[in-house]
């Protein structure tokens, strides 16, 4: 007799899952400084090891959704262990450039099969009507692991040596191999049509969402490579200030999250999205056209909610988007959502740092805000029809 059911034994592997990947993400951002320091890695090299991660994403996205759909996502979600391993073991005693290069790209890998095999799983055991808060469930663990992953490495490198968060990443990688092998479990494959992504991208739902979530990576990925230098020459902030800043967006976030996808089951997906897209083009401004700190971080856990409304609907939307064609190819179309955030990862620092550079912090975050404005008349016209 199973110990958990299975839609409860998804919830749980699947959280698990995405907290120990986003915390084993993160763990990397502090120790930077000492990579630096010790190793001698250059500013290019530290570059090199971020965008590999987003590199591999872009590349394992469409092969692992169609394999998740093929083979099952429980046979994907355990080969995804491999990368996982591989991550922990390199990171924690290697000390090559180009080995610790491996472990990043392992790491973007074992992420997207995790990611879309994962959220797949969640749409196949959880009805339309509970789905979004249950996907934001798992969101919330893995902005949990975004939270608590910095902090974490600062204290244990600090205290312990370079290879103790990595060490202890390695413990959560075997507690996440076990509940994946032991309590994971596909649902009865349903009959019905295989869909492509051509024929996905044909869906109007499914584009709307998928733009939905490469803003959502996009603006977080902007504020993380602009507001740091702002929030130091303007406010004269310390690196520890600056951290507590981004915490708190992180919390607000992590918080907000089955909220949102519980509003979003009651009252649709589409109107969350707008709201969430409107707060943002309110708030986005505000931590640069202020400097009292009260409004700046308020500003900031602010924009955690709001991402929060416009991130956490995009993956029951585009899972009913696909029933509906009578299809059950959830892998295929999480690794399109995959695509997407990844893509919002990349292009994003790019643009708000050319921004920056051109037209001032400002004026690029009062752009930043009115996109996002624009992109919510669209949602608005798609609420209409």
């Amino acid at each position: 007799m199973a110990l958990l059911r299975p839609r409860t034994s998804a919830l749980v592997v699947v959280s698990a899952a995405l907290f120990t990947d986003t915390l084993l993400y993160y763990l990397l951002v502090p120790l930077l400084p000492i990579y630096s320091r010790d190793f001698g890695f250059s500013q290019m090299q530290l570059g090199l090891l971020f965008g590999s991660y987003s590199a591999a994403l872009l590349l394992g996205t469409l092969p692992l959704g169609r394999l998740g759909d093929r083979f099952g996502r429980r046979y994907t979600m355990l080969w995804g262990l491999v990368g996982l391993g591989g991550t922990t073991l390199l990171f924690a005693f290697s000390r090559s450039f180009w080995l610790l290069l491996v472990a990043r790209v392992l790491q973007g890998l074992s992420a997207t099969a995790t990611w879309t095999s994962g959220m797949a799983l969640m749409a196949d055991h959880w009805p339309s009507e509970h789905r979004g808060k249950a996907m934001s469930t798992c969101f919330a663990f893995a902005n949990l692991g975004v939270f608590l992953g910095p902090p974490i490495a600062g204290f244990l490198a600090e205290h312990f040596g370079l290879r103790a968060p990595f060490l202890l990443a390695g413990g959560l990688a075997i507690l996440d191999a076990l509940a994946r092998a032991f309590l994971l479990e596909d649902a009865p494959k349903e009959k019905g049509e295989t869909l492509e992504y051509r024929a996905l991208l044909k869906n109007g739902t499914v584009r709307l969402f998928a733009g939905a979530t490469a803003l959502g990576a996009g603006i977080w990925a902007t504020l993380e490579s602009t507001l740091p230098l702002h929030f130091d020459r303007v406010m004269g902030w310390r690196p520890s200030s600056i951290g507590l800043c981004f915490a708190v967006a992180a919390l607000g976030h992590t918080l907000t999250s089955p909220l949102a996808g519980a509003l979003a089951d009651r009252y649709g997906h589409r109107g969350i999205l707008r709201i969430g897209l409107v707060l943002i083009l309110f708030l986005a401004p505000l931590p640069v056209f202020f400097q009292a700190s009260w409004i700046i971080l308020g500003s900031m856990a602010g924009l955690g909610l709001a991402t929060s409304l416009v991130m956490s609907p995009a993956s029951p939307a585009v899972t009913d988007a696909v029933e509906r064609m009578g299809s059950t190819s959830y892998a295929t179309v999480f690794g399109l959502l995959n695509l997407s955030y990844a893509m919002g990862m990349m292009v994003g620092p790019i643009l708000g740092s050319a921004g920056v550079e051109a037209l001032g912090i400002r004026s690029t975050m009062l752009l930043l805000g009115l996109f996002f404005g624009a992109y919510a008349l669209g949602v608005g016209r798609e609420v209409a029809r």
